[in-house]
C-alpha cells in the first residue's frame, strides 16, 4: 500500500525543487538544491518501495553530489561544478525507475497512480535539465553557441521543451554531446508515455464495467436456452 500523502509529496518537493532550481545562481545554493533533490528521491524510492539495490545505488550518488558541492564551497572549479550537476541528474534518473516499477505492479487506476506517472514523467525532464547544466560547464565551447551557456533556469526550460517535443527553437545545442542527449531526451519521454499510457488504459475499468459484462453474458445465455 502506498504511504499517506506518497506520491503528491513526491510532486510538491519537485515544484520545490524546480523553483530552488531557477534562483540557484550561488554554489551555496547549489548545496541546498542538491538537499532538497535527496529529500525527493528519497521519498521517491520509499514511496516506490524501491529494491534494497537501488536504495543503496541512490544513497551512494547522494553522497557523491553532497562531496561534489561541498568541494564547489572551497574550490569553484568548472570540473567540481560539472561533477555536483551530473551527480543531480543521476539522482533523478533514479527515482522514474522505481516509480515505474511500483506502478506497472498494480492493477488498477487510482490517483496515485497518475500522480506516480506525472512524478516521474517530471523527474525525467529534471535529470535531463541537469545533464545539460554538467555538459555546458565542461564542455569547451558555449553549449546554445552564439546564445552562450544556459543558466539552471534555462537548461530546465530546455529539457521540459525537449521532453514534451514542444519545439520552440529559440534554444538549440550548438554541437555534440548535446544534440545526442537532446534526441535521447525526446526518446525517453515518448517511451515513458507510450508505456505510461498503455498501462493506464489496461487498468482503467469504468464503473460497473465488469458488472455490466456479467450482466450481458447472462442475458445472452438466457436468450440461447
Amino acid at each position: 500500500m502506498t504511504p499517506r500523502h506518497g506520491y503528491g509529496l513526491v510532486l510538491l518537493l519537485i515544484v520545490s525543487t524546480y523553483v530552488l532550481a531557477i534562483f540557484a545562481e550561488r554554489h551555496w545554493m547549489v548545496t541546498v538544491l542538491l538537499a532538497v533533490q535527496a529529500a525527493t528521491v528519497w521519498q521517491s524510492l520509499r514511496v516506490a518501495r524501491a529494491r534494497p539495490g537501488l536504495r543503496l545505488a541512490g544513497a551512494i550518488t547522494l553522497l557523491l553530489a553532497l562531496a561534489a558541492a561541498a568541494a564547489t564551497q572551497v574550490n569553484q572549479g568548472r570540473l567540481l561544478t560539472g561533477l555536483a550537476f551530473s551527480t543531480a541528474s543521476a539522482l533523478y534518473l533514479l527515482a522514474p525507475i522505481a516509480i515505474v516499477r511500483d506502478l506497472s505492479r498494480r492493477d488498477r487506476v487510482d490517483l496515485q497512480t497518475m500522480l506516480g506517472a506525472l512524478a516521474a514523467y517530471l523527474l525525467i525532464g529534471m535529470a535531463f535539465g541537469f545533464a545539460y547544466e554538467c555538459l555546458a560547464v565542461i564542455q569547451p565551447g558555449p553549449f546554445f553557441g552564439e546564445r552562450g551557456d544556459p543558466s539552471l533556469a534555462e537548461a530546465l526550460f530546455f529539457s521540459f521543451v525537449t521532453v514534451t517535443t514542444t519545439g520552440y527553437g529559440d534554444l538549440v545545442p550548438a554541437g555534440n554531446p548535446g544534440q545526442t542527449v537532446a534526441v535521447f531526451e525526446v526518446l525517453t519521454g515518448q517511451i515513458f508515455l507510450i508505456t505510461a499510457v498503455a498501462k493506464v488504459v489496461e487498468n482503467w475499468r469504468p464503473r460497473n464495467w465488469n458488472r455490466g459484462s456479467s450482466t450481458g453474458d447472462d442475458a445472452t445465455g438466457r436468450e440461447l436456452r
